[in-house]
């Protein structure tokens, strides 16, 4: 299978961000991320060797530790950008027969999220706003917020592994991944539930928000679950599979919750809080996008 993805929204770390988010495409695939190819268009007048050199190195390391080929790709000069822009593409392998695809979708499987969010977007806003996060919250808090590039990680390639040959050792398999990546968790959501044509309904009080994402998100007015997401991976699976994925999950050091169920097509995607039932925010457009308008 093929994947690509640019890098927009950064410039510290892109190297890192092109191969592990277009690894992470296709681990919701199932498959194995092999081979990498990169385009890097740098802005006209604002580039050097030292950031060309930076941005390789990055990505050779990366490519290095997933033990993923770099085999190819493009640099120039661009006209009309003021920042790097990194467009990944990845291949990779999977067997046919254990293929993911969100097809596979039945109403009554169990929705799964695990470490919670919003993993990049904490590392974003402090990288991108740090004089101004580490005024407000210190620095021990920017440093950490920084790091969750790292920990708790936005590579999904782990977790996504786990649950594929957990099931696949009990004759069973995963009915959809999903890594919610730009406009959010809920954008996540709402993009599972077109690609399956069902229905989810989803318990907002089990969705974990990490505290730095609270908090950042509360100081610049940012809806935790529409801003960037990469790092959660969403885990759909029939309710027989579901405890044995989070154990196990958990046992590997990720933190996985139940967040809610598949329902049938034409019900939406909704919340649901006891009796109370109402439709999950769709965001036109990510909510850290705000922090980039002047």
């Amino acid at each position: 299978m093929a994947k690509t993805d640019p890098i927009t929204f950064v410039t510290d770390e892109i190297g890192f961000y092109a191969v592990t988010i277009n690894a992470n495409d296709i681990a919701c695939t199932g498959g194995l991320p092999k081979w990498f190819l990169v385009t890097l268009l740098l802005p006209e007048g604002q580039s050097n060797d030292q950031m060309v050199e930076s941005i390789f190195q990055q990505i050779a390391n990366v490519c290095r530790d997933m033990n993923i080929g770099w085999v190819g790709g493009h640099t120039e000069i661009t006209y009309g950008i003021d920042r790097p822009i990194v467009i990944g593409q990845m291949l990779g392998e999977v067997e046919r027969d254990k293929l993911v695809r969100p097809t596979h979708v039945q109403i009554g499987d169990l929705v799964l999220l695990t470490k919670g969010i919003a993993i990049e977007a904490v590392s974003i806003i402090a990288r991108e706003r740090t004089e101004e996060v580490e005024q407000k919250f210190g620095t021990d808090f920017v440093k950490r917020a920084q790091n969750f590039l790292h920990d708790p990680g936005i590579s999904v390639l782990k977790e996504a592994q786990i649950a594929v040959q957990v099931l696949a050792s009990q004759a069973s398999r995963v009915h959809a991944f999903h890594d919610p990546t730009e406009g959010g968790l809920a954008m996540g959501f709402y993009e599972l539930a077109r690609a399956s044509l069902v229905g989810l309904e989803i318990l907002p009080e089990r969705i974990p928000i990490l505290p730095e994402a609270r908090a950042l998100c509360d100081y610049f007015h940012l809806d935790p679950m529409g801003v960037i997401a990469s790092g959660a991976l969403i885990i759909v699976v029939a309710p027989v599979d579901a405890d044995v994925i989070v154990q196990s999950l958990r046992n590997a050091g990720i933190a996985t919750e139940i967040v809610g169920e598949v329902t049938p097509p034409g019900s939406g995607v909704m919340f649901r809080k006891g009796d109370q039932v109402w439709p999950m925010p769709n965001f036109e457009r990510d909510e850290l996008t705000k922090l980039f308008v002047s």
